[in-house]
């Protein structure tokens, strides 16, 4: 354990929490916690955008899953991740924003009914279990790495959830936005600087040596094979991130704090864009360190891919690189685990719990007391679901993959028929979600390995059950 480093890495941690602590007191109400005041700027709301996909996958899993499965393997992310956030900017974003909601839950019970509103919300809280326990996980590993296993990665995702809850907790979106805008800061700055560091190395020589040498040892196979079912698998596993994270609490809560309606179209697409393009630096960083010390490598991607680039970092780069490198990856973690947190939260408290609660809890400060407490048990589910996938050997970015496929089946036809089709009803939006829910969860029992992936199965149901269920009922 390198003293200094981990002393750094504290004090990081220390300021995170007080600007956290500081964004607390901007909080008045519902309205500031859940989205900010609806006061952001573009240059904060392209942050936070740009931090809504950019996280521990980001640096850690999509890398490891490209040393394996090739450019193919990220064909969700970050190709689907960005094609969402791109599509909710130019289709999405300004629709919703006119509607004035404080949730996406909101939409469903406007346009459908309280049902809906209910099992909506549930089905969006419950997708974030996954991608949020990526970002805890992540930080563990991270802590287990900074230590030299003195922490174990179990302690330390119970030590990363501590701290993001802690400076998530009292200042809500506040505290989202202020630090994510501070922790976008440290990701570009550092990973630019570590990656003009690395590309000096003369193993490495600059980005066109480490291009060529991953094109021709064919990590670049992109496109699948000319068949029905190798197909299928790559449209579906690309509708899954590129759909199925639309319908997302926290990627309308970014947009839904802008100022104005330009704002919230054009920073989300901005941010979308530069995701992509930024995404590229981590796997760059990660195949370069297969070119300084092949060896090491090896052995790490035969145990676990996602650990190549922190080794990397802490054995190869000199202290300040490093200071650099793990203050930037806390950054990415914290900045999407806190909003990532935060989303499904305030989605149970608005459009679960308020519908059972009376007046009067209504009407002051009580109900966000309550949402923070649902913030802290929802933290507690996380903190339960990370250390499963741990002990089921669950990769970071499988954990994100799983994320959104109940939204998929489930709640992006809704949100597309109830914004742009005038005849969905009720009826239709409750039969989608039937049958977009069981075919999805009947496949993944019996045929999860079919050729026809088990969320994409669901979405055509779900798509089958708008229609039919609207044009043949009454409104």
């Amino acid at each position: 354990m390198n003293p200094t480093l981990l002393g750094f890495v504290i004090l990081y941690l220390v300021v995170s929490i007080g600007i956290g602590v500081y964004a607390a007191t901007r909080v008045r109400n519902v309205d500031d916690y859940y989205v900010a005041g609806r006061s952001l700027g573009m240059p904060i709301v392209i942050a936070m955008v740009f931090a809504t996909w950019f996280g521990a996958e980001t640096v850690l899993g999509i890398p490891g899953t490209f040393m394996t499965e090739h450019l193919a393997g990220t064909i969700s992310d970050p190709f689907g991740a960005s094609l969402a956030l791109i599509l909710f900017g130019l289709i999405f974003a300004r629709p919703l924003y006119r509607m004035k909601l404080l949730t996406l839950g909101d939409f469903y019970r406007k346009r459908f009914n309280r049902p809906v509103e209910i099992v909506m919300s549930l089905a969006i809280a419950i997708s974030y279990l996954g991608w949020v326990a990526a970002q805890v996980t992540a930080l563990g590993l991270v802590f287990n790495v900074l230590s030299a296993d003195a922490i174990s990665t179990q302690q330390g995702i119970l030590i990363g959830a501590a701290v993001v809850l802690l400076y998530t907790l009292y200042g809500g979106m506040w505290s989202v936005a202020l630090t994510t805008f501070f922790q976008m800061t440290v990701i570009v700055i550092g990973l630019l600087w570590i990656s003009v560091l690395v590309g000096a190395m003369p193993a490495v020589n600059g980005v066109a040596p480490v291009i060529e040498h991953a094109r021709a040892a064919g990590k670049f196979e992109f496109w699948p094979e000319l068949e029905w079912v190798a197909i299928l698998t790559f449209v579906g596993g690309l509708l899954t991130m590129g759909f199925g994270s639309i319908p997302q609490q926290d990627v309308f809560q970014r947009a839904n704090s802008s100022n104005s309606e330009r704002v919230a179209v054009w920073g989300t697409v901005i941010g979308g864009v530069a995701y992509f393009l930024f995404a590229a630096v981590p796997i760059y960083l990660t195949y370069a360190a297969t070119l300084v010390d092949p060896a090491m490598a090896a052995e790490i991607v035969a145990k676990d891919p996602q650990r190549l680039l922190p080794t990397f970092v802490g054995t190869h780069l000199p202290l300040l690189a490093q200071v650099v490198f793990f203050g930037a990856l806390l950054s990415v973690i914290m900045s999407t685990a806190s909003g990532t947190l935060l989303a499904p939260s305030v989605t149970i408290s608005e459009n679960i719990l308020r519908g059972f609660l009376s007046k009067k809890n209504l009407e002051d400060q009580h109900f966000l007391w309550i949402t923070r407490g649902v913030v802290v048990a929802f933290t507690v589910l996380v903190v339960i679901y990370s250390l499963v996938s741990l002990d089921s050997e669950t990769t970071i970015h499988q954990m994100v993959e799983n994320a959104y496929k109940i939204t998929l089946a489930t709640a992006f036809v809704p949100l597309v028929a109830g914004l742009f089709w005038k005849r969905a009803n009720n009826t239709g939006a409750g039969l989608s979600i039937v049958l977009g829910f069981g075919f999805w969860l009947g496949m993944e029992f019996f045929a999860p390995e079919g050729a026809l992936p088990p969320q994409f199965a669901g979405f055509i149901a779900g798509i089958f059950g708008m229609i039919f269920g609207s044009l043949f009922s009454r409104r």
